[in-house]
């Protein structure tokens, strides 16, 4: 621990889980979101300092605001010039999903690499207590355990941090990054299965083969205000060696519902406006918001994470039920009995939820609906425009993708 670490204990409701505050946050943000953002954005000055960055990627993720929403009100204020960085910060996510979504399998392999990495830190007792030391802020590297801690206190770490954090984990401690990139997923109130996974993948030198991220002493002081300048960082990165990421494989088609269908409207963690999706006149007999994974995979995965997005669940359904006039129940978790009791009380043979991108809540859903279809209950998915735009171009990298955003903007009638 440094002399100067910040004091992060008073900061723990960092993300009041809620629309309306998701909505005064965007609208405190909107005046900042131009030319200051892009000048500013890449400073940390600590927690309780957040004025030159958004905080509203919790929102986003677990879309309690839409990407589309929150880029309609920032360019309604300023440019597309003034606000391009932004803008193509929010793309990143949409970027990263749509990346994961057209190689599923990238996902298993970190989830069987992850198993194996925890099995070996069960049987490995040095490993166990390096990992412990670093979630736990103890690894005597400066700035690192302030971070450390400071996830763990507020759910959110600056998107600089989070690199130099996983950059340190990686080639530093020589931790596995595996078991770094799960310990973001428990902690993170903006944990995505995506970005999480591929961005510590690129970090590793996985993602774009060969190419590494090294975390400098100098870069780490000049960003945070001088506040850390940790010393016996590692003096190189190299690549950690695993198969290229494999083609893109197609987005597969999805069903549309057909006027007038009666449906239960199921939301998840991937998607909380999922009524925002629903086709126009589709009869809504009711509504579910499921807290929590499948009962085998919880997820959100930490402790506290779980408890706030059980707050927001609550939100949604409460929100849903007023804009469609319906009830809403709020299920503990996410599995075929819940359903099928929902159903039985909305008198629905069909199930409209969102589509989830890759990750936990899609697997879950895929378990569920094969479950249900034996009971003659029909589980559709539905995409959102912005996602069935945007995606099927995330075909490379980001520099690639990003010269679309325009096009993207305009067919999003922004």
């Amino acid at each position: 621990m440094t002399d100067n670490h910040d004091p992060i204990s008073s900061h723990s409701d960092l993300f009041p889980p809620s629309h309306i505050a998701a909505l005064e946050r965007l609208k405190a943000f909107v005046p900042s979101a131009g030319r200051h953002y892009a000048a500013q954005r890449n400073r940390d000055p600590g927690p309780g300092q957040r004025d030159n960055v958004s905080l509203l990627s919790p929102y986003i993720r677990h879309r309690v605001l839409s990407e589309h929403q929150v880029i309609e009100a920032v360019l309604q204020r300023h440019s597309p010039e003034a606000a391009e960085k932004f803008v193509q910060e929010v793309f990143w996510r949409t970027y990263w999903k749509g990346w994961l979504q057209m190689r599923p399998q990238v996902w298993r392999a970190f989830l069987r690499e992850q198993a194996e990495d925890r099995k070996r830190m069960e049987e490995d007792t040095a490993l166990q207590a390096a990992v412990t030391a670093a979630e736990e802020g103890r690894s005597g590297v400066e700035g690192f355990d302030d971070w450390a801690r400071e996830l763990v206190h507020t759910g959110y770490l600056h998107n600089h941090a989070r690199m130099w954090f996983a950059s340190i984990w990686i080639f530093t401690l020589e931790l596995p990054w595996t078991l770094g990139a799960d310990f973001f997923l428990r902690h993170l109130r903006d944990a995505d299965p995506a970005s999480n996974t591929l961005g510590w993948r690129w970090i590793a030198g996985i993602q774009t083969p060969g190419k590494t991220y090294l975390a400098r002493a100098d870069n780490i002081a000049r960003f945070t205000d001088n506040r850390f300048q940790p010393a016996n960082l590692a003096a190189e990165a190299l690549p950690i060696r695993e198969e290229s990421p494999p083609p893109p494989a197609p987005l597969p088609a999805l069903r549309t519902l057909p006027p007038g269908q009666r449906v239960l409207l199921l939301l998840h963690g991937d998607d909380l406006s999922g009524q925002e999706v629903l086709p126009a006149k589709v009869d809504v007999g009711g509504i579910a918001v499921a807290r929590q994974g499948h009962p085998d995979n919880p997820w959100p995965f930490g402790g506290a994470t779980a408890s706030w997005f059980a707050a927001l669940a609550e939100d949604a359904a409460q929100r849903a039920s007023n804009t469609l006039q319906q009830p809403a129940s709020v299920l503990s978790h996410l599995d075929a009995d819940s359903l099928r009791e929902a159903c039985t009380l909305a008198e629905v043979r069909v199930i409209a939820t969102p589509e989830a991108p890759v990750g936990p809540i899609a697997d879950a859903l895929e378990r569920i609906a094969g479950e249900l279809e034996a009971d003659g209950i029909e589980l559709i998915p539905l995409r959102r425009e912005w996602d069935e735009l945007a995606w099927p171009h995330a075909t490379h990298g980001f520099f690639r993708f990003k010269r679309q955003i325009p096009e993207l903007l305009v067919r999003s009638g922004l």
